[in-house]
């Protein structure tokens, strides 16, 4: 099961609004967030909440988890602990503060879940993913290569590829108005794809289902 996850971002305010901060936007949308208390450690701020407190937290946002008025029975596998981290290396050495919770808490690659801006989606797209290619994204390359290995999960947020735009300068631009009302509805929607995830025993169940969604549908 998911012990760690990872939202890829820059630091700093002039980062904060901008396609590549996607991932951090999102952990600020989460109906949990204000429990979570960071800390400066391992390169970035990383907070945690007892298993049991995620569930709670999570059952209260989003009663859909509920059945017949009680919550999912936590599996046996089930970590102690689920750890948020948002590195401050930036984008390009988002592994190594990745790479030091992992040591630290003996976290595997298999329970590490990162979430991440995406080129080869449109706005409006979102998607649950295990290993497979980077896509040339550099925080994906730095996680893969302290890690020593691509199998890890993660969460896509589309944000589209331009045409005849430096890639480089459309990362780092910020949202129009329009496409940051549209990117409001994706971060709800995903919210209950990463609790879903987080509550999985086997998040490859998901995949059928949230392997790639239209928040707009």
């Amino acid at each position: 099961m998911i012990q760690l996850v990872a939202f890829l971002g820059n630091y700093g305010r002039e980062y904060e609004k901008t396609r590549h901060n996607t991932a951090w936007q999102f952990a600020e949308s989460l109906p949990f967030y204000s429990k979570l208390n960071f800390q400066s450690k391992f390169k970035g701020q990383i907070a945690s909440l007892d298993y049991s407190e995620f569930l709670n937290y999570a059952c209260s946002a989003f009663p859909e988890l509920l059945k017949d008025g009680q919550q999912p029975i936590i599996a046996k596998n089930a970590p102690s602990k689920i750890f948020f981290l948002m590195p401050e290396t930036y984008m390009n050495l988002s592994g190594q503060s990745i790479g030091e919770v992992c040591q630290f808490y003996k976290i595997k690659p298999e329970e590490v879940l990162v979430i991440h801006d995406e080129l080869e989606l449109n706005p409006g797209f979102f998607s649950l993913k295990w290993s497979g290619g980077l896509a040339g994204h550099n925080g994906l390359r730095s996680t893969k290569t302290v890690l020593g290995t691509q199998d890890f999960w993660r969460i896509r947020f589309g944000i589209g590829k331009p045409q005849n735009v430096n890639i480089a300068d459309y990362v780092l631009s910020n949202f129009s108005k329009e496409e940051s009302i549209l990117m409001s509805i994706v971060y709800q929607k995903a919210g209950l794809l990463l609790v879903k995830t987080l509550l999985s025993s086997d998040p490859t169940r998901l995949i059928a289902k949230w392997g790639k969604v239209n928040a707009e549908v």
